[in-house]
């Protein structure tokens, strides 16, 4: 518990960095060299909000906007601590508190908005990059008992946008979930994604819908970095920031929508595909991260003043299948590059 508190602490003030020099042009030489032939499209490096690494290739470019896949999850998690400061909902609320249909369901009435965005609810996460719409993942039954057994997968977030369409309903407000994330987050950080995809139905893609450059992905990552402020105005609630970034007893490698590198024991396939919670020692331990499919990467550092971005081309059909290991993605190899042992 004491770390977990000097890592949230760091997060909230934006620790002092501890490295003397940002990456060298040799690391970043490096860790380019690593990334590209492993479909590699961009690496950018911001030390301290000045870019130090900014490197393209194959269909990479610095304005050309890439879907960046479940890295759009950890946009869920920042959303909820900003609807917290509006007094739109705590994190440790039922989730059928707004949502009716869920209380007459002994195990549904008992989830919390915690355990919907640690994806610890009981909610099967459904078929990985084939979200649900609105509807259809509020309709799921659970198949464990809330907190006790993590379920990586869109639903959960799905659902987590028919809350957010509720609550702003009833407040009075546009009740599109996007809407208030510009309003609230985006729009004040000056972040103006690329695109983000829709469902039939119309409503934002909660787990996989931004489409971003790799600074437009870097800008959210600074404002993390700097605590969820932004020219000193703090844009959501610091203490409900802070609980965004302690993993669950369920998996301690998984906060509120952000990655953690923590060991977990857990068999799913996104944890295995992360070597961070093997390497958790060699780590900065308030390093977070925003991961996506084919290797989409935003590592936010605050104790060394770091944001990073690495992006690389997928085809979900064709490179989701392709398990080479010789081009298989070790973060902490990337990592380790940049910032040393």
């Amino acid at each position: 518990m004491v770390r977990a508190g000097l890592i949230a602490l760091l997060l909230m003030l934006g620790a002092s960095p501890a490295l003397a020099a940002p990456p060298s042009q040799a690391a970043c030489n490096a860790a380019v060299a690593y990334s590209t032939p492993r479909r590699g499209a961009s690496v950018l490096v911001l030390y301290q909000g000045r870019v130090v690494c900014e490197s393209y290739a194959g269909e990479g470019a610095a304005d050309h906007g890439m879907e960046i896949w479940s890295g759009t999850k950890s946009f869920t998690g920042i959303m909820a601590a900003a609807a917290v400061q509006d007094g739109l909902l705590t994190l440790d609320e039922p989730v059928s508190k707004t949502l009716a249909e869920w209380r007459a369901d002994p195990m549904k009435a008992r989830v919390t908005l915690r355990q919907l965005l640690s994806l610890t609810s009981g909610l099967p996460g459904g078929r990985i990059g084939r979200a649900p719409g609105y509807a259809e993942a509020v309709a799921m039954a659970l198949n464990a008992e809330p907190g006790t057994l993590f379920q990586y997968g869109p639903a959960p977030f799905q659902v987590f946008g028919e809350v957010m369409k509720r609550k702003l309903a009833a407040a009075g407000q546009d009740s599109d979930p996007l809407a208030y994330l510009h309003r609230r987050i985006l729009d004040p950080i000056g972040l103006v994604p690329t695109d983000w995809r829709h469902t039939q139905a119309g409503d934002p893609l909660m787990p996989q819908g931004a489409v971003l450059t790799a600074r437009q992905w870097a800008k959210f990552g600074e404002f993390v970095r700097a605590g969820g402020a932004w020219n000193g105005r703090q844009l959501v609630d610091p203490q409900a920031f802070r609980q965004l970034f302690i993993g669950s007893s369920a998996h301690p490698g998984y906060g509120i929508s952000w990655w953690l590198p923590r060991p977990a024991k857990v068999a799913d396939v996104v944890t295995a595909s992360t070597d961070m919670g093997a390497n958790a020692d060699r780590l900065p331990p308030d390093l977070i991260v925003a991961a996506g499919a084919g290797d989409q990467r935003l590592y936010v550092i605050p104790s060394l003043g770091l944001t990073i971005v690495r992006q690389a081309s997928f085809r979900p059909l064709i490179d989701g299948r392709e398990r080479d290991p010789a081009t298989k993605w070790s973060d902490t190899r990337f990592l380790l590059t940049l910032i040393g042992n």
